[in-house]
């Protein structure tokens, strides 16, 4: 097929957009082991810089875990994540640098792009963990979980109790499963293309 024609189809385009919605309730089915690999051999392969692949991820799925988390998070999101069926820790690896020369064997210098320059650690390990978390919820949608990434947390407890030797930093965190339709809310509004864009 000419590159020109490729283009997923609408029904996809929906699941993974139009239709997709933030969830905050959650239906009691649990999320088989199989899928959450599946879900990363998915979102690995969106691209990063230098194809680094920080990110770094704890998926969260029986009650213990879970508990463990949520005295780091905040109020608002406490019910949505202990009923959750699965809770990804999305962080970034702040040496992931050491798999350079496996993850872009074309430069055998990368590493030395990073190590022991911890200010474009910090930028390059969050940016392109970020962007790794987007594919994560991508890649969710696309499989047929439904998602609720959130910010309102202590990324500083969360860090002592889930990364204590501080080589990971937590990114956000995703719950992950199927939601309970019934209590959704109506999608918030965009910005219009001229108040976000411009083509120059």
């Amino acid at each position: 097929m000419e590159k020109s024609q490729r283009k997923a189809d609408t029904a996809a385009i929906d699941l993974i957009f139009k239709e997709a919605r933030t969830f905050y309730a959650w239906e009691p089915t649990p999320v088989p082991e199989t899928l959450l690999h599946e879900l990363y051999d998915l979102f690995k392969l969106g691209p990063t810089s230098a194809n680094s692949c920080p990110a770094r991820v704890i998926f969260l799925t029986t009650s213990e875990a879970k508990e463990r988390l949520l005295p780091a998070m905040s109020e608002g999101n406490v019910l949505k994540t202990r009923t959750a069926p699965v809770v990804a820790i999305v962080a970034y690896d702040t040496q992931f640098y050491e798999y350079m020369h496996v993850l872009y064997p074309s430069a055998p210098d990368a590493r030395s792009w990073f190590e022991g320059k911890p200010d474009v650690i910090q930028e390059s390990g969050l940016r392109n963990s970020s962007l790794q978390g987007a594919y994560l919820i991508l890649a969710a949608r696309a499989l047929g979980l439904d998602c609720g990434p959130m910010t309102g947390f202590q990324a500083d407890a969360v860090n002592a109790e889930f990364f204590p030797d501080g080589r990971y930093k937590v990114n956000f965190i995703c719950n992950l499963g199927y939601g309970d339709g019934s209590r959704q809310k109506p999608r918030s509004p965009r910005l219009a293309f001229d108040q976000a864009c411009q083509i120059l």
